[in-house]
This record gives structure tokens, C-alpha cells and sequence, in this order.
């Protein structure tokens, strides 16, 4: 692990840093904020996942996390959103497919699966990373993201709730198979096969018996994205079905950006602390 930079923020540091990952067969690049808690001891760990056309510096610049965080003593990771480098394949006119836009799953079809294994990185290679370099308790973690990382997020929670407290999303886009604009990105990642693609969608995993305890999501009712690409209707329908816990708040007038997600972060924080210890 090769560090950044690091700059003193509210007492703690923010560091920026890189590593090699097999996963994605490239140098991933990670923010990492520690808050002062930690010359005390390990501290909760909170995952951030970005969305479309990200990195791990759309957050880290704009959404607001680091005071509240510094108090509450959270330890919050972001990652990058895709594998990078000129060898990494790529569609560079679309937005919404390669680098920038790795949809957190394994990629299966080539040449797409040497180097898109977010999901793996994500899940296992990362953590490793990150339990043995940072001053986190790895008992106590909770994940959240925002539309691509909030699909992430939940799916994520899903299949690991043996590992994460706490799961909650800005705008996630809920059941990817479905939606407009993760279809085509599903197709070239894991194939033709659509049953392949339930274990990359929320709504899926939790018709096919996945469970977590509970979900916490902010959607904005001015969302130029909601009825076709994320589709927080769905996943509603298939928590109550399921049992699931969920609260919805569909918040009047905000949209898809960073002014919808830094205004609601300290709600986040603060519901994920108060399940993280």
C-alpha cells in the first residue's frame, strides 16, 4: 500500500492511498478517513460506495461526512468505482459501462472478467487490506452508497449479513435487471444468461431468500432518474414481501447529485452509528 497524501481533517486524518489488486488486476486507488477516536483503539468501520462515473474523490470532496464522523468515531472507507489503467477495457463514449461504472459485480464474459472483480475486491480483498493497515474493528461494519453503489451496497449486505450491521443507500438503483440504464451493463459484464444477473440485484436476492435485518434509503422525488433506472417502488414491494424492514423517505424536490446526498449524510452517519456501537 503506497499512501497519497494525508491531510489533518476534524482531529483525525483523511488519506488517500493505492494497492495492487488481484481482483481487478490493476492499482486500485482508496480514501480512507480515521477520526481521532483512534489513538484510543479500534473503531467502526462505515463502506461508501460511489456511483456511476466516480471515483473515490467524488465523496471524499462533496459529501460532507468528515465532521460528523470525526465525532461519532467512524472510520469511513470509499473506494474507487471501477479497475483503471490503459490496459483495463473500456467504452470511453458511454457513461454508463467500464471504467467508472463497474456495477460491483464479477464480470464473466471476456474481456470484461480480467479485471472487472468489484464485487470481489469489494467483499474480501479490500477488507483484508483495510483490517490489517487501519485501526478498524472489522465486528462492527456497516456499508452505504449512492445509486450504482447503493445497488452495491444492498447487494452486498445481502449476501454478507454475517458481516455487516448496518446497511443503508442514497437513490440505489434497485433492481438493475430491469432498469434502463444497468441492462446493457449487466449483458457485457456477466453474459446473455439473465438468471445470472440475480446475484447482482437487490430485488432478486431478496425473492431468492436473501436477507438482511434492515434497509435505510433516501430517494428525492426530483430525481430525473427514478421510474426507469432506479426503481425504489420494487424494492419497497419486495421488502414487504420478504419482511424486511425498510424505510423509505422520498424526499420532496431533491434530485440525483451531491447536494441531494450531503444534505441527508448525517442522517446516514447517525443511523449507522447508532447500529455500529
Amino acid at each position: 500500500m503506497k499512501t497519497i497524501s494525508s491531510d489533518k481533517c476534524y482531529g483525525g486524518t483523511q488519506g488517500v492511498y493505492v494497492s495492487r489488486s488481484e481482483a481487478c488486476d490493476c492499482d486500485m486507488t482508496f480514501a480512507v478517513f480515521v477520526p481521532p477516536q483512534a489513538a484510543e483503539g479500534n473503531l467502526p468501520v462505515l463502506w461508501y460506495l460511489s456511483g456511476l462515473t466516480c471515483t473515490h474523490a467524488n465523496v471524499m470532496d462533496k459529501g460532507e461526512y468528515r465532521r460528523l464522523a470525526a465525532e461519532l468515531g467512524l472510520v469511513i472507507v470509499c473506494p474507487d468505482t471501477s479497475p483503471r489503467g490503459d490496459h483495463v477495457p473500456d467504452e470511453a463514449d458511454n457513461w454508463q459501462f467500464g471504467k467508472g461504472a463497474g456495477f460491483y459485480v464479477d464480470a464473466t464474459q471476456p474481456p470484461y472478467a480480467a479485471n472487472y472483480g468489484m464485487c470481489s475486491y469489494i467483499a474480501e480483498e479490500l477488507p483484508k487490506l483495510i483490517a490489517a493497515e487501519f485501526p478498524v474493528d472489522m465486528d462492527r461494519q456497516g456499508i452505504f452508497g449512492h445509486s450504482m453503489g447503493g445497488h452495491g451496497a444492498i447487494t452486498i449486505a445481502l449476501k454478507n449479513p454475517d458481516r455487516f450491521r448496518s446497511c443503508s443507500a442514497f437513490a440505489p438503483i434497485s433492481h438493475p435487471s430491469v432498469s434502463g440504464w444497468s441492462k446493457p451493463a449487466f449483458r457485457k459484464y456477466l453474459g446473455a444468461d439473465e438468471k445470472t444477473w440475480r446475484a447482482y440485484d437487490a430485488c432478486s436476492l431478496i425473492e431468492d431468500g436473501y436477507r438482511f435485518p434492515e434497509l435505510f434509503v433516501d430517494q428525492g422525488t426530483a430525481d430525473s432518474f427514478l421510474e426507469d433506472g432506479l426503481r425504489p417502488a420494487e424494492l419497497k414491494a419486495a421488502c414487504e414481501a420478504a419482511e424486511i424492514n425498510l424505510t423509505l423517505r422520498m424526499q420532496e424536490g431533491y434530485g440525483h447529485s451531491y447536494f441531494f446526498i450531503s444534505t441527508f449524510m448525517e442522517d446516514h452517519l447517525r443511523w449507522h452509528a447508532q447500529r455500529l456501537g
